[in-house]
């Protein structure tokens, strides 16, 4: 008896919290509200976590194979923060604002989505997965070696590391914008988003788009 009544009060938690969710709407960190969100590229829809949470944080808990596809968008990106200016083992510079805290690093997105909210007038979130989606390259090369000689070979790139690419130029564009400059770094990311929003030819991540589809083409 003691384990149905404990059953029957779980499951009248749960629904009260559903409908509390459905009365007041569960938004992304108590301000955004993600539930007219879209990702409109099918492949990369699934690998594209918007779900509504007060903290964004995992805390590590995700380390399985394609774990980033559990951890929610917004904090792949503050992660990304951390090291705007790392390129594989070169261009490791430090700044006084990059100290790796995750506070900071979120702060830094918040203020971002403020801004392309006050400029746009639209939901960040959404501007955000559309710059993803316009700016994630298709294609893309890589190296094959045969008979002692290496050949560059067209390859297409999956849809999780598409997200995680395009993250990671959207940073690396904007930090090259604000480093040693009187350009703020959420104001950098802010015109980089905006920029890859509108497919915009002046955006560093469209840049780097364009030249990988024109490498895999002339390596086909």
């Amino acid at each position: 008896m003691a384990e149905q009544e404990l059953e029957n009060m779980e499951e009248e938690i749960i629904q009260a919290d559903e409908i509390v969710e459905k009365e007041e709407g569960f938004k992304l960190f108590g301000i955004y509200d993600v539930s007219d969100v879209k990702a409109n590229d099918p492949g990369m829809k699934r690998y594209i976590n918007l779900e509504p949470k007060l903290m964004v944080k995992s805390y590590g808990r995700h380390r399985e194979k394609f774990s980033e596809a559990k951890i929610n968008i917004i904090e792949l990106f503050a992660n990304l923060i951390a090291v705007p200016g790392h390129r594989g083992k070169k261009h490791k510079i430090q700044t006084s604002w990059k100290s790796g805290k995750y506070s900071q690093n979120m702060q830094i997105v918040l203020k971002c989505l403020k801004i392309i909210e006050e400029k746009t007038k639209t939901n960040p979130i959404q501007v955000l997965v559309t710059a993803i989606e316009n700016a994630a390259p298709r294609d893309g090369i890589t190296v094959i070696e045969y008979g002692g000689a290496r050949y560059p070979q067209a390859v297409d790139i999956s849809p999780l590391r598409r997200v995680t690419m395009t993250l990671r130029l959207i940073v690396q564009g904007s930090y090259d914008k604000s480093h040693n400059k009187k350009t703020k770094i959420e104001e950098a990311l802010a015109d980089e988003i905006m920029k890859a929003y509108k497919t915009d030819a002046d955006s560093y991540a469209m840049i780097k788009k364009k030249d990988s589809e024109k490498q895999a083409d002339s390596a086909r």
